[in-house]
Order: structure tokens, then sequence, then C-alpha cells
């Protein structure tokens, strides 16, 4: 399934938060992202239709395992591609910015080249 650039943001987004703490609402997403309570909850409709999260009991947000694995991924473009960016010279909050809008349109071929490329001629924290 293709997922558009806004439904991985919030996968991301959800990653992040969840690794801070193990109760994410849709609350805690909005404040992160800066979208509105409708947005959001429209959104974490969409993914949980398709899967990638579940809302327990609370109403706290979990990925899904797919929508894990899912995140992850995406996490670790925006990581790589940040320090990449950081290593050619590129200040960090532009490396980031960056990383940020390129991490939804590599494909995975792409991505794999350079993170091949980055682990055999790269700097060790990239």
């Amino acid at each position: 399934m293709t997922m558009r650039e806004s439904g991985e943001m919030y996968l991301e987004t959800i990653y992040i938060l969840s690794q801070e703490s193990s109760a994410v609402r849709g609350i805690d997403v909005g404040e992160y992202m800066g979208f509105s309570k409708p947005s959001v909850s429209r959104a974490i409709g969409l993914l949980k239709k398709d899967g990638f999260v579940i809302i327990d009991g609370q109403g706290s947000i979990k990925l899904t395992e797919t929508g894990e694995e899912k995140a992850k991924r995406i996490y670790e473009r925006h990581l790589l591609l940040t320090q990449l960016f950081i290593n050619l010279g590129v200040d960090e909050k532009t490396a980031a910015e960056d990383a940020c809008r390129i991490e939804h349109y590599l494909s995975d071929a792409t991505f794999d080249a350079i993170k091949n490329h980055v682990k055999k001629y790269g700097k060790k924290n990239v």
C-alpha cells in the first residue's frame, strides 16, 4: 500500500512520541505537529482504518506491528539523511527540514543505496 506524505508524518510523530511516553494521545500528536484536533482525528482515523494504529480503551494511540515497521523506516530515513546533510556542511535546522521533505519521496532502492554508501564511505556517526 502506498501512503501519502501526511500519513507518514503522522506515523513518524506517533513513533517519536511513543519513545518518550507509553500513552500517546491525539492531542499530543496535534501539539507536536501543530495541527488542529479535527485534522489529527481524521488522520488517525485513516491510519486506524488502514491497520497502522489502534486506539485502546483509554484513547491512547498505539502503532500496530505494520505501523511500527513503517514508522521506524521513515524515522531511519529522517535520521540518516539529516546526518548526511550535516556532514556535507548543511546547518542542523536546514538539514532536518530538508531530510523531512526528502524522506517521503525516495524509493527504497535509492535509500538503501545511500545507506550502503554511507556505511562503506561515510563517517561512523551517520
